[in-house]
């Protein structure tokens, strides 16, 4: 097959990359050197010229709690371009199969967890990140119609909060496990006595390593799987305190975990239901403690 990777810099297309060229799939790895995807027209012609069998589109601005919430006007324009181009170039190419990438962030605030898929739009947002779901809300939207109106196969799949090599590892525009280990490793070595961090340390979230994603991903493809919305998430769930202390014990960080309550928590508890993806024969591989030992060591190694 003909698989065009977008994004393929970042932490899902690179693990993308990696996975397929295991295989004897013709990979065209895009990233913003080989056409803008704000730009239509430029979006086509990387669709010309790649000419897939498959698109997994892996581009989006991506960030947390902070990113989501100081540069909102941002998050929801550049994900709405990148969404809307890449699905309106995609209609004349008619065998396609397009795996759309969103977030567990689509569901609402108060969804009953485990989240199934069936809370798709069942109530309000959380509000911090709500500008990037309701961009991929639209993309999933936009989706439906087209695969609708001009049958082109389009999946959306659902991550759980992912972490990996080749994340964004900083102190404010980064999710919360390369946030930590960023902000500790940090500590650790200008020996800092206090590590402060956001909320109550109650909130209880699911990670999922990128590579585990990816996997899911090249699953669905060669399977041919059709379903029209999947979560993916590894149903192994940690408090955020828990995981603070799990990456201080890998980092061997020894100063005191000091919570700060005035800051927000987002989401109180946000697991997904994968009991779908799990039944179409796929189950994630990479335990916690093991994939942040692993994350870790390539952060030391490429910081």
């Amino acid at each position: 097959m003909r698989i065009l990777i977008t994004g393929s810099a970042g932490l899902v297309g690179s693990s993308l990359v990696r996975i397929f060229e295991q295989s004897n799939d013709e990979i065209f790895a895009a990233t913003r050197n080989e056409a803008d995807l704000f730009s239509l027209s430029e979006t086509k012609a990387l669709l010309a010229e790649a000419n897939p069998d498959v698109i997994v589109n892996a581009a989006a601005k991506v960030g947390g709690i902070y990113a989501n919430n100081t540069e909102r006007t941002d998050f929801i324009f550049h994900n709405l371009k990148i969404n809307m181009n890449l699905l309106e170039a995609s209609i004349p190419y008619k065998n396609l199969k397009f795996i759309n990438l969103g977030s567990s962030c689509i569901y609402p605030l108060n969804a009953p967890n485990p989240i199934s898929e069936e809370s798709l739009m069942e109530g309000k947002l959380e509000p911090t990140n709500s500008p990037y779901a309701m961009a991929k809300l639209t993309a999933i939207e936009i989706g439906r119609a087209i695969k609708n109106e001009h049958g082109i196969d389009i999946i959306n799949l659902m991550p759980t909060n992912l972490y990996g090599p080749n994340d964004n590892f900083s102190e404010l525009g980064s999710h919360v496990i390369p946030a930590l280990i960023y902000r500790m490793h940090l500590a650790k070595q200008n020996k800092e006595k206090v590590f402060k961090v956001w909320g109550t340390g109650t909130p209880k979230r699911e990670f999922l390593h990128v590579d585990d994603l990816a996997a899911a991903i090249k699953h669905i493809i060669k399977e041919n799987i059709e379903d029209d919305l999947i979560n993916i998430g590894s149903s192994e769930e940690i408090s955020i305190l828990e995981l603070v202390n799990l990456i201080s014990e890998i980092i061997n960080y020894e100063g005191e975990i000091i919570l700060d309550p005035s800051k927000p928590d987002g989401n109180p508890r946000k697991l997904l239901d994968s009991s779908k993806i799990n039944s179409l024969g796929w189950k994630a591989q990479i335990n916690l403690r093991k994939g942040l030992k692993e994350v870790y060591n390539w952060y030391v190694q490429n910081d």
